[in-house]
């Protein structure tokens, strides 16, 4: 299963992925980050940038995280076999 090894904050609510096959992907999360635990990070452009690779997924120090097979695949399950979108925006989970 592909997980994340580096993560780039870039504009806005986007990150650049590098991924552990060598792919490159771009996600913009801005759909996702709702709820209490991502209140901060939704607004605050320098929390946002806090972001690091933990565990083969993205989280920030305040122990916020996401789900890798969102943030790599966009949904659950991820399909089998080929590679994910170069650019993605996650749709929102409540939808």
């Amino acid at each position: 299963m592909l997980q994340i090894v580096e993560v780039e904050p870039l504009v806005g609510r986007v990150i650049r992925l590098t991924l552990s096959d060598g792919s490159i992907v771009e996600r913009d999360l801005a759909d996702v980050l709702w709820g209490p635990v991502f209140e901060r990070i939704a607004v605050d452009d320098a929390a946002f940038r806090e972001v690091h690779v933990r565990n083969g997924t993205i989280a920030w120090s305040d122990d916020a995280d996401l789900a890798p097979e969102t943030v790599i695949w966009g949904h659950w399950p991820p399909p089998k076999g080929g590679r994910p979108p170069a650019t993605l925006r996650v749709p929102n989970l409540t939808d």
